[in-house]
């Protein structure tokens, strides 16, 4: 009880905040509300103060008030233009991440916790003042003999401010699913879970160093990327300590004025090195805003903060890889019976239909540069389809969504007629041969024909272990258990009693 009085008090406090910003019932959808919700917004206004801005801006804002988990909950929702519409996930986008530094004695404290007093001051001994500082983390600059370190410490106690802000979240998803039915569809309760275990993972930073040893050995198979080195000796729980990287950061209006710079070729890395690590790989860097990519001196793009990869299995690796390819093929039939096959579609719908309503949002962008296109017209139109078919939100996409708005985001800034179809086509071709083609179909029948071959081998051991559990006697159960059948029958004797009393008055 006391538990669930403290996330209603703050989600009252966060519902405060949004009020104060006009975001609940915001003044520009007035004149289509009902009049009780109109008097309500008029109230909240009146106590809330003149805000300005955007509805989107005014969240945005809002939300990086609230602290930490509201920030990330922000860049979660900027995934969702079927619920929020375009204009207000395009404003949530741009969310920033960035507030006051902690000071170096408890930078100090954390390192001293996580080492012991002498490693960490044989480990860290000309640590900077802090460098950058975000909601979660400060990073820090590290003088070695190897070269120079980037250290990220954890703020102080913000895993318990995140577990506590998460758990209020968690109870208002489990609320609006109860209460509001149609809301089921964009699965709040799945999609805040997804939002949750992200964030617990990024509270590890053993498990984001992993993660970036992980993706910078695809990146020295492809070269799309330059992914800094893991300091393994100066890692922890709480400290994650990599190469530095020089350049400027692409939120830097002069990063893409180095000399040297293709602005095409650097656009079409971006788009490849994704989709090469997420279709090819079934990993990828699932937080690719222009914050966390580098431009260095020799030309190269650098990814860094690693707190949150994504994955995706076989099966959404060739939804991807087949639904990209239908498009560059305009082949929309293929297109719809992925999405059926998947289990995207509800079954009751019909194929041709949906190939049909596809279609019609694939030709009219065939054969067009990116600056002829409305990504914002083209976007609502299949949202306005996921409606119209019954398509339910996947929690296992969210991330990937996420991420791929982001990347076609950064490629056009980088070059204005960018076309990710383009882009994607050579990285999408090579997997479909290697897997869907001749050669993938041959190397399915030899995984098949081995796996069988090991069942085969184990045979005679199965069958062994099956025999003796049919030659094992039947343990006598304990007396609880002895009766429990008895207990059982006996409260569904009890429960029909109490139903039809009630019935009865």
């Amino acid at each position: 009880m006391f538990k669930a009085l403290a996330d209603y008090g703050r989600l009252l406090r966060a519902g405060t905040s949004l009020a104060r910003h006009d975001v609940i019932l915001p003044g520009e959808y007035h004149s289509r509300l009902p009049f009780p919700a109109k008097l309500a917004g008029k109230t909240l206004r009146l106590f809330g103060g003149k805000a300005k801005g955007r509805q989107g801006e005014r969240l945005a804002t809002a939300l990086e008030k609230l602290g930490p988990a509201y920030i990330k909950l922000g860049q979660f929702l900027a995934t969702r233009p079927d619920v929020f519409g375009v204009e207000t996930t395009t404003d949530l986008s741009r969310l920033k991440d960035k507030i006051p530094p902690f000071s170096m004695a408890e930078a100090r404290k954390a390192l001293n916790e996580e080492f012991t007093d002498a490693e960490a001051t044989a480990l860290f001994p000309d640590l900077s003042e802090p460098i950058a500082a975000a909601s979660l983390a400060q990073v820090h600059r590290l003088q070695t003999s190897d070269g120079p370190k980037a250290v990220k410490i954890l703020r102080p106690n913000v895993e318990t401010l995140i577990n506590r802000e998460l758990n209020a979240m968690k109870r208002a998803a489990r609320t609006v699913e109860r209460v509001n039915v149609e809301s089921r569809r964009m699965e709040p309760v799945a999609f805040t879970e997804t939002v949750a275990a992200s964030m617990q993972k990024e509270l590890d930073l053993r498990l984001e160093a992993g993660g970036a040893d992980e993706l910078r050995n695809l990146s020295f198979e492809d070269g799309h990327f330059h992914i800094p080195a893991v300091d393994w000796a100066r890692t922890g729980k709480r400290i994650l300590t990599t190469e530095w990287v020089d350049g400027k950061p692409l939120t830097d209006p002069a990063a893409l004025d180095t000399p040297g710079i293709d602005r095409e070729a650097l656009a079409n890395n971006v788009t490849r090195g994704f989709l090469n690590h997420a279709i090819h790989h079934g990993v990828f860097h699932a937080d690719m805003h222009e914050g966390n990519m580098i431009i260095t001196p020799d030309g190269r793009l650098a990814l860094v903060d690693f707190g949150l990869i994504g994955r995706i299995g076989m099966a959404e690796r060739r939804f991807l890889a087949e639904i990209l390819w239908g498009f560059i093929r305009r082949d929309y039939y293929r297109v719809a019976e992925v999405h059926f096959e998947a289990g995207y579609v509800p079954k009751d719908k019909s194929v041709g239909d949906f190939a049909q309503a596809l279609r019609s949002v694939g030709e009219p962008i065939h054969g067009k540069s990116a600056s002829e296109v409305s990504m914002g017209r083209l976007l609502l139109q299949l949202l306005d389809f996921t409606h119209t078919f019954g398509m339910h939100m996947r929690p296992e996409l969210v991330l990937l969504q996420k991420t791929m708005v982001q990347v076609e985001g950064v490629a056009r800034s980088i070059d204005e007629n960018h076309d990710i179809w383009k882009a994607a086509e050579p990285i999408v071709k090579e997997w479909i041969t290697q897997n869907l083609g001749p050669a993938g179909i041959a190397k399915l029948i030899t995984q098949n024909a081995r796996e069988v071959t090991d069942r085969l081998k184990r045979l005679p051991e199965v069958m062994d272990q099956f025999e003796a559990q049919l030659n094992r006697p039947e343990p006598t159960p304990p007396p609880r258990e002895r009766f429990a059948p008895w207990w059982g029958w006996m409260g569904f004797i009890l429960a029909l009693g109490t139903l039809a009393v009630l019935l009865k008055n």
